[in-house]
């Protein structure tokens, strides 16, 4: 066998003859200085590419990007209503970008963007010369970043005017040029680049500067957008039109010699107009919901986090999609209902002076438009004075206008002071006015009284409407969800559904008299009262509510037991209390939402509710990651997917498991709902009989009188409203929640309720209604209540099974003679259940025989 030979290179000698022709140039001291130099060189570049490379995004965060993008919420019926955005972008694809628009850009930026490697040298030459030169003389150098610089520069972070940033931008722009596409640095950059008026990216200032889509974009408006990145405000279409001009025209030129365009193109694009529209009129929707959209980003704030550093799904990052339970029309309804009622409850009490105030010698437009003040009507605006004479004032209003307030559309007294408003006005105040006429304007004042108002969907929680004061500009505080107040007599119904569920019937007779309790040697008697001071002797429970008599519900309260009471105030929400009398007469603080869902869970026949302002979040990419109703995720946990499954196995239509727990006895909560139709028709709310549907409520008041209020609402949706002042003190004899609260209720109503159906409160299973005397309780034969009169004698009462009223009759003296007579004649009929009556006529009882359950 013969092995292969492998010839061996001689290294020795090769290294012989690489000495024989380099040492003798190193023996020049000259050149072995230039080698030490330049491993130097090579050393210190590696050091400063270690330093200034380190923290800088990787390759897979680069390639993982995604800019920020801004929270989109709508309506429940899936319309935009507002945004959460501290960055204002829409983000598209490279591909739905016009080539106009990237021609534009890349003529104004960068016009070697595709073919250099990330540093255009020739302009970064010049940029080091500019800078050593301006390093003496002072002043700004100019920058020579190319696109993907600009780009580097955004997710970095940083705007110092320093080398170091100059180097890292460096380095990061060829990781990016090594990373990514040409196409995706330049999504990147038309993405992600600010051009004024808090838009981010091409699309949001198309919109922005145009009210267009990119793709609607003229070749005048893509130039002009394009000249926007190097300094926003230097070109704006306002301040600086001639220069914005002059600008863009520069950049139609770049694209005509870089073959964009043609000549004929560009000098018919340059004698266009810049055609912008009025910064802030561009909204694709009216902003609503102020408070309501308050709270959703407060409860968004809480679950996903505020930055991008929370985590994927921040509100100001993440890009989510919210789907909200808000109804805008009744939102309006109820923001202008509640508004007008504080502006009609706080009129003739003077003016008063927002406290605010700039300075009108430097730029007073923009102070005025960013001052924390809210106007709450739309003909309501928010102005400052510029100068006054004897006869009229010059106000200046946010769009930089001009107008004039006469003195005698400003003779409201002031407020807690003498004189009149005119007298008090001085410049730099900032005021509200109505605009009369053409430049005229009236003298309003934001009312000092606050109120919360809900509405709720009955049979979900979902709430529909919320206002938390007069407006939420200049008063984040919601008087809905977050102001404790006592609820007076509003909070009397869970003391009567409790009596109701331990035996005591709407028939029931409870004595309005004197009624004391004794607390101890150290404070003696506790004596209770009516409101009007008066007693009215034995009544029904029902006259009890429906005149909301104070001693009957102390009474009830006493013999139902307030241990009971508290128990089931706990159970709907409303509050945890201590088992004191006092609280049966609305002592205990509670709020709003709390006690409109409470009265909701009345409505849907004892049953829980928990109210809720968003139904589902979606994160950028659409997945739903956000659920109010939870069921299928509850079913798909329990047997596999029942919600989801891919096809028909045969089997029954799976139905979700209720999320709804039973808290109170159905029966008795329909009994409590149907006494409250009754505060409708002929007690404290009868201001709200004429809106003719079915409907139940209560009013409240409490002492002094320091809060009002009205909840209640339709079998679909109850509705809640409050008012009174921040710092709790007496709004006035004249307050009461049936003559302030209720109207505001009304207002609501006419415009919520207006297209619903009428549909009576349906009754649970076992319920008889039974006629009964109004005044007495007892029960009525041959009679039927009528619906024309709502105080007639004859009503139809709810009763439990077993509890209505009886009929039974008295043996009488002559009966009992005949009977010793030998008289063959019956002396006591049995006691017996009477039967269904017909009525005598279809009107009188067609609303009842709606209801399920027996009618006797």
């Amino acid at each position: 066998m013969t092995s292969l030979a492998l010839q061996i290179p001689d290294l020795v000698a090769f290294n012989q003859r690489v000495h024989d022709r380099v040492d003798h140039w190193f023996e020049r001291k000259w050149v072995r200085r230039s080698a030490w130099c330049a491993v130097g060189g090579l050393l210190f570049g590696s050091l400063i590419f270690v330093y200034f490379a380190t923290g800088l995004p990787s390759s897979e965060k680069l390639l993982a990007y995604q800019p920020p993008l801004p929270t989109n919420v709508r309506g429940y019926d899936g319309n935009p209503v507002q945004t959460f955005a501290r960055e204002r972008r829409v983000e598209l694809a490279y591909d739905e970008y016009p080539p106009l628009v990237v021609h534009a850009f890349v003529s104004a930026e960068d016009k070697t963007f595709f073919s250099h490697g990330g540093i255009d040298y020739p302009g970064l030459i010049g940029a080091v010369f500019d800078y050593t030169r301006k390093s003496v003389s002072g002043g700004r150098a100019k920058g020579g970043s190319t696109i993907t610089q600009q780009v580097a520069k955004y997710l970095l972070q940083d705007d110092t005017y320093a080398i170091s940033r100059k180097i890292r931008e460096a380095i990061l722009a060829f990781r990016l040029e090594d990373t990514l596409s040409k196409e995706q640095i330049l999504e990147l950059y038309l993405n992600s680049i600010f051009l004024g008026r808090n838009a981010y990216g091409v699309q949001a200032a198309s919109r922005a500067y145009f009210d267009k889509d990119v793709a609607d974009l003229t070749l005048p408006e893509a130039a002009y957008l394009a000249v926007l990145p190097k300094a926003p405000s230097n070109y704006d279409p306002v301040r600086a039109t001639e220069k914005a001009l002059a600008r863009r025209n520069y950049v139609l030129r770049e694209m005509a010699r870089n073959g964009y365009i043609t000549e004929d193109q560009r000098a018919a694009a340059a004698a266009a107009p810049l055609g912008t529209i009025r910064y802030g009129s561009s909204a694709k929707f009216r902003d609503q919901g102020g408070y309501f959209m308050e709270e959703v980003r407060r409860d968004l704030l809480k679950r996903f986090g505020e930055k991008a550093e929370d985590g994927p799904n921040s509100v100001y990052a993440g890009g989510l999609w919210v789907r909200t339970s808000m109804v805008p029309k009744m939102q309006d309804a109820a923001a202008d209902a509640l508004r007008e009622g504080l502006s009609r409850f706080d009129g003739g009490r003077g003016w008063r002076d927002t406290g605010l105030s700039i300075d009108v010698g430097s730029d007073w437009q923009t102070q005025l438009r960013v001052a924390a003040l809210g106007t709450g009507f739309p003909d309501w605006k928010k102005a400052v004075v510029l100068s006054k004479d004897s006869g009229s004032a010059r106000i200046g209003l946010p769009d930089g206008s001009t107008g004039t307030l006469p003195a005698s559309a400003a003779v409201q007294p002031v407020r807690g002071a003498g004189g009149t408003a005119f007298n008090a006005l001085r410049p730099g105040m900032i005021i509200i006015v109505k605009q009369l006429g053409l430049d005229s304007y009236a003298l309003r004042s934001i009312p000092e009284v606050g109120g919360g108002f809900i509405a709720e969907e009955v049979h979900t929680g979902r709430v529909l409407a919320m206002q938390g004061g007069f407006d939420v500009i200049g008063s984040s505080y919601n008087r809905a969800t977050q102001a404790l107040r006592q609820p007076g007599s509003a909070f009397k119904p869970v003391v009567y559904v409790t009596a109701l569920e331990n035996g005591m019937t709407p028939a029931s007779i409870i004595v309005d008299a004197p009624f004391c309790v004794w607390q101890g040697a150290g404070l003696g008697n506790k004596c209770f009262r009516n409101f009007d001071g008066k007693y009215s002797g034995p009544k029904t429970m029902r006259w009890g509510v429906e005149q909301s008599r104070n001693l009957m519900t102390i009474r009830a309260a006493s013999q139902t037991g307030m241990d009971k009471v508290v128990a089931n105030a706990s159970k709907l929400g409303v509050g945890n209390y201590d088992r004191y009398l006092s609280i049966a007469l609305g002592a205990g603080d509670t709020t709003v939402l709390k006690l409109t869902n409470a009265y909701a869970i009345l409505a849907n026949s004892g049953r829980s509710v928990t109210p809720t302002v968003i139904d589902y979040v979606q994160d950028r990419n659409g997945k739903v990651i956000l659920r109010s109703d939870n069921r299928c995720q509850v079913m798909e946990a329990d047997n596999g997917g029942a919600c989801n499954a891919a096809e028909w196995d045969g089997k029954a239509m799976p139905r979700p498991p209720s999320r709804q727990k039973q808290l109170l006895d159905a029966q008795a909560a329909y009994q409590m709902v149907h006494i409250m139709e009754g505060v409708i028709e002929r007690g404290t709310a009868t201001v709200l009989r004429d809106l003719d549907r079915p409907m139940f409520g209560k009013t409240g008041t409490t002492s002094g009188p320091t809060n009002v209020w009205f909840i209640g609402g339709t079998p679909e949706v109850v509705a809640g409203v409050y008012i009174g002042y921040d710092q709790p003190r007496p709004m006035g004899h004249g307050a009461q929640g049936g003559r302030v609260a209720a109207p505001i209720f009304k207002q609501f109503a006419q415009v919520a309720f207006k297209d619903l159906p009428k549909i009576p409160f349906v009754a649970p299973p076992g319920i008889r209604m039974v006629r009964v005397d109004r005044a007495t309780g007892k029960r009525v034969f041959g009679v039927f209540p009528t619906t024309v009169d709502p105080k007639s004698s004859v009503i139809w009462e709810a009763f439990q099974p077993e509890t209505e009223p009886r009929r039974s009759f008295r043996r009488s003296i002559e009966l009992a003679k005949a009977q010793v007579d030998g008289e063959s004649r019956i002396a006591a009929r049995p006691i017996r259940r009477a039967g269904p009556a017909k009525p005598k006529s279809p009107a009188d009882s067609s609303e009842f025989l709606q209801r399920q359950g027996g009618i006797y």
